[in-house]
């Protein structure tokens, strides 16, 4: 059931309790109880059978780049995107009570926080170990109780385990923020005139000259904005390639349309993912 005992709606997320997964899930539904999933797969599956009404999905982060396991999940997926979410990430150093900066010879992370970080690891003079979840290393630093190891994590991991900050904003970079996708089991269409919205949608176009160019044509002569474009080759194949897009437009505006039916024209499939308000976040 989507609901849970006390009547809370669900939103499912990959990731242990703590996880930046889980905060976007705080900062964005706060009345909504969180579902840790150990998958990707299993988020989804959550929310596609009825034991979550959402998922909270992210797709790329402004430092690491794209999250590449959500693009071949989508197309396969029979949920729906509804909404983003854009989440600042600020890295915390966490230990154990007695732990100081002093005591520290090991900080635990998932790869790319420890990347994000390099300046910490290389003040401290400490060694770099990869954890598959940033708050399953603050569990485990938690769970260990030695002072002489550390997390790469979030505050509410440092909430969730008890651990204690030991520096606060760790990360090399300030611009460190992720874009989450909010999905759902139905397809939920702001109208038209309910303010600017983003349109998501995949496709795919034959490996031959121009392909790409004559598909996006529409786009240009109809004044729609592309602010997104990946590109993933399909079954490892080279000749054909599939493409995620998100482009500024309602599909029933009149230049959406027209740029949507020319670009039905170039492609052997087409499928509108969502169409959802545009995060403030955007500007």
């Amino acid at each position: 059931m989507s609901e849970s005992m006390d009547g809370k709606q669900r939103i499912s997320f990959q990731g242990e309790p703590g996880a930046y997964s889980h905060l976007a899930c705080r900062e964005a539904a706060p009345a909504w109880e969180p579902v840790p999933c150990e998958t990707f797969e299993a988020a989804f599956a959550a929310c596609s059978n009825g034991t979550a009404s959402r998922s909270m999905i992210p797709i790329e982060n402004s430092v690491a780049g794209r999250v590449a396991d959500i693009h071949h999940l989508l197309p396969g997926s029979d949920l729906f995107l509804i909404g983003e979410h854009f989440q600042r990430v600020h890295h915390q150093l966490l230990g154990t009570a007695e732990a100081s900066l002093d005591s520290l010879k090991e900080v635990h992370s998932h790869i790319h926080a420890l990347s994000q970080c390099r300046n910490l690891v290389r003040e401290l003079g400490i060694k770099p170990i990869v954890h598959a979840d940033t708050a399953g290393a603050a569990r485990m630093v938690a769970e260990r109780g030695d002072p002489a190891i550390a997390a790469i994590s979030s505050s509410l991991a440092a909430e969730t385990y008890g651990l204690r900050i030991l520096r606060d904003g760790v990360q090399d970079h300030d611009n460190n923020i992720t874009r989450f996708l909010v999905m759902a089991r139905e397809r939920i269409v702001p109208h038209l005139k309910d303010g600017p919205v983003m349109t998501s949608l995949i496709f795919d176009v034959a490996s031959v000259p121009a392909a790409l160019y004559k598909a996006l044509g529409g786009f240009a002569t109809n004044g729609i904005n592309i602010t997104k474009l990946e590109s993933y080759m399909l079954e490892g194949s080279f000749e054909q390639a599939q493409f995620f897009a998100d482009i500024e437009g309602h599909p029933d505006d009149p230049a959406v349309k027209r740029a949507l039916d020319e670009l039905t024209f170039f492609t052997k499939t087409l499928r509108v993912l969502g169409t959802y308000p545009r995060n403030p976040f955007r500007g």
